[in-house]
Order: C-alpha cells, then structure tokens, then sequence
C-alpha cells in the first residue's frame, strides 16, 4: 500500500506541470494538478492534499493569492516553483507562509529531494508539537495560537514559527541564516531581512515584555534570541 502523500501541483503551463508530475510519480506519490489558481484552491478545499507545488503566475488568482488562502485555513506544505527569481519575490513567498521557493529551470530531482526535505520536516514538527509558558505568554505550537497578558494575538504561521523555535531554546543566540534554515527550512540564498521583518512585527505584538522578565534581544553583529532573566 502507498502512504505517500498526494501532492497537488498548480501550473499553468502544462509541459512544465507533466514533468513535475513524472518525476513524483516515479518517485511513488500520487499527483493532482491544477492549471488555475481558482479551481486549485477550490479542490483544495474540498480535498486537501499532503503537499502544494505552486506557481506565481497564474489564471483565476495568482500563487500569491492561492498561498495566502491556503495559510487561512491549513499548514500544509507549500513549495513555490516559478520563473520569479528575484529576491523580493523569495522573501514575499516566505512571508506569506511557503516552506521552500524554487526557480525555473529546475533539476528534477532536487525538487523531489525538496519534497522530501519539507515533507520530513513537516511531520517531525507535527510530532512535536507542544506549549511554551512564560510570564505573561503561552505559546501553543500545536494550535498554533499565542495569548500574551491573557489576549489572543494574532500571528500568521512563520511569526509563530520563529517565536516558538527562540522561545524553545531561551538564551541562545541564532544568525538570521540560522533562522532561516531552522524555521524555514532550507538554505536560504539572497536577503535574510526576512527575518528582521518578522522578529520586528513580533516586538510590536508583544510591547513591554522586558517588564515580565523576557525579551526578544537583538545581539549585534549576531542575530536574535529569546533572553529570559
């Protein structure tokens, strides 16, 4: 019996999502591919698959689009495979929740290598999943909410991510590409500001602190980490 998961691949270019779908299906997954943004979250929504490959340039809504939907209502694996190359659009892509980000012409089988990668990772943290207590603050990885001072605080996926994986190694200092690789997953090539962006949205959610005997410090020309006193 196959317990591979199916994986749903989006692109509107038909030579380049058969390819994609060979290279899985050699490889023992099952595929669905979609050619629309649209009619790709509307299937997803009806049956979820394990993993999402997604385009950027698409009919019916863009991978942008698509990507910020699916984070709405599940924390699936999202790769995005395009022709966008540029480092803002790797950084945007993160932002809104993809795990990896790779660009056309692709090799094979370092997508099916990548599928595995973040496939293993995701079920790794799914087996881990756990709560953080702290003053003022609780972490739960496995509903993925954060109450600061009693209050629900609103975060998207990858600010949790980050808060949760300092907060799980308190007083340690990380690199932004120590971040980038740990929470996102892979090697990151092009700007780490990504992370400044995140590390900076989560002080604003969670103002006076320090107060509370815990920060987010910044440790210059090094990184970040969560200080506990």
């Amino acid at each position: 019996m196959n317990n591979k998961p199916v994986i749903m691949i989006v692109d509107d270019d038909p030579n380049i999502a058969q390819l994609v779908k060979l290279y899985l299906e050699k490889d023992g997954y099952q595929t669905v591919v979609c050619a629309r943004g649209d009619t790709a979250l509307e299937k997803f929504r009806q049956n979820p698959p394990g993993l999402m490959i997604l385009d950027l340039m698409l009919p019916g809504m863009d991978g942008w689009q698509v990507c910020r939907a699916v984070r709405q209502i599940s924390q699936i694996p999202i790769i995005m495979l395009t022709a966008k190359d540029e480092t803002f659009d790797k950084v945007l892509g993160l932002e809104l929740g993809a795990d990896d980000y790779m660009t056309k012409p692709f090799e094979g089988k370092e997508l099916v290598a990548r599928v595995k990668a973040v496939l293993r990772r995701s079920m790794s943290s799914n087996a881990e999943k756990d709560t953080l207590s702290f003053p003022g603050l609780t972490i739960s990885q496995e509903k993925y909410e954060v109450y600061y001072q009693g209050k629900l605080v609103e975060m998207p996926p990858k600010e949790l991510e980050v808060l949760y994986f300092l907060a799980a190694h308190q007083n340690r200092v990380f690199t932004r590409e120590q971040l980038l690789e740990q929470v996102w997953g892979f090697d990151f090539f092009g700007d780490s500001r990504t992370v400044d962006v995140h590390i900076k949205r989560l002080r604003e959610k969670l103002p006076g602190c320090e107060n509370l005997g815990w920060s987010i410090r910044t440790v210059w020309s090094v990184g970040y980490k969560f200080e506990v006193k």
